[in-house]
C-alpha cells in the first residue's frame, strides 16, 4: 500500500499547505481520501484527474470535500474519462459541492457507506466518530497492510478500536494540547492523538488537520510524549512523495 499526503491543514488552506487529502494506492488502484481545499493542485503533481478510481469523503465540511468539484470538473472538461467517478460519503455530505455545477455536467456515482465494504482492492471498515456533522472514520486494508484515518472527531473509544494494530494512523490533531471548550467533544489534539495511537498499538502516527498557524514541531513533540513510535506531521510531508507501507 502506498500513501501520498496531499494536504494536512485544517479549517482553511495556508500558503503552500492544502487542507486534508490523501492518495492511497494499491495494485494500480487509486483511492482519493478527503479532497479538501487546495488538494487537487497537489494531486495533479502525481496523477491526472482521470487516473483517480474512487473517492472517499469522511464528512461534509469543505476543508474535507470542496475539491471534489475541481476534480470532477477536470475529468468532465478534459473528457478523460467520461465514466462516473464513484464517490463514497455519508448521506448528504457532498450535496452542496455537487450542486456547484449544472445538473448532468459532472460524471459521478454516489455510493452508500456501510460498516464494511470493498472499493477496488481495498477492504474498508467505517465507524461513526463524534463531530459537529456526521463523520465516518475509516480503516483501509490491502495486501496485508492497514491504515486508519479519523476524519475530524472528538475523543471516543471507537477511535482506538478503529486504529488497533494499524501500520499507519492518520489522526486529526487540530490543536496542540488542550482542546478549547467550544470544540470539546468534536475536535482533537496532538496529545490526544498520541495517546490514542499508543493505546491502539499502531505502528506509525501522522498528525493531520492542524489549525492554521500551528507549529508542527510543537504538535510532534506533544504527541511524542504520549506515543513512543514514529510521529510525523502531514503538513511537512506534502510534496515529499509517497509513504510505502
Amino acid at each position: 500500500m502506498r500513501v501520498t499526503v496531499l494536504g494536512g491543514g485544517g479549517v482553511w488552506p495556508e500558503a503552500g499547505r492544502a487542507c486534508g487529502g490523501f492518495l492511497v494506492e494499491y495494485d494500480g488502484f487509486r483511492l482519493l481520501v478527503d479532497p479538501g481545499f487546495a488538494v487537487v493542485p497537489e494531486l495533479l503533481r502525481w496523477v491526472g484527474p482521470g487516473e483517480v478510481d474512487a473517492v472517499f469523503v469522511t464528512h461534509g465540511h469543505p476543508d474535507h470535500c470542496a475539491d471534489l468539484n475541481p476534480l470532477l470538473r477536470a475529468r468532465a472538461l478534459s473528457g478523460k474519462p467520461d465514466v462516473p467517478l464513484p464517490v463514497y460519503a455519508p448521506a448528504g455530505a457532498v450535496d452542496a459541492v455537487l450542486a456547484l455545477d449544472r445538473v448532468g455536467m459532472l460524471a459521478f456515482e454516489l455510493c452508500e457507506l456501510r460498516d464494511r465494504f470493498a472499493v477496488g482492492p481495498f477492504a474498508l471498515e467505517t465507524r461513526l466518530l463524534p463531530h459537529s456533522v456526521t463523520n465516518a472514520g475509516v480503516r483501509l486494508e490491502a495486501g496485508g497492510r492497514v491504515l486508519a484515518y479519523t476524519g475530524d472527531c472528538g475523543p471516543d473509544p471507537e477511535v482506538v478500536a478503529l486504529a488497533r494494530g494499524v501500520d499507519l494512523f492518520l489522526a486529526e490533531a487540530t490543536f496542540v494540547d488542550q482542546v478549547p471548550a467550544g470544540a470539546s467533544g468534536v475536535l482533537s489534539s496532538a496529545r490526544l492523538a498520541g495517546r490514542q495511537c499508543a493505546d491502539a498499538a499502531a505502528g506509525r502516527l501522522v498528525l493531520t488537520h492542524l489549525h492554521p498557524g500551528t507549529d508542527p514541531a510543537a504538535s510532534r513533540a506533544v504527541a511524542g510524549e504520549e506515543y513512543g513510535g514514529p510521529v510525523e506531521v502531514a503538513t511537512e510531508l506534502i510534496g515529499n512523495g509517497p509513504i510505502d507501507l
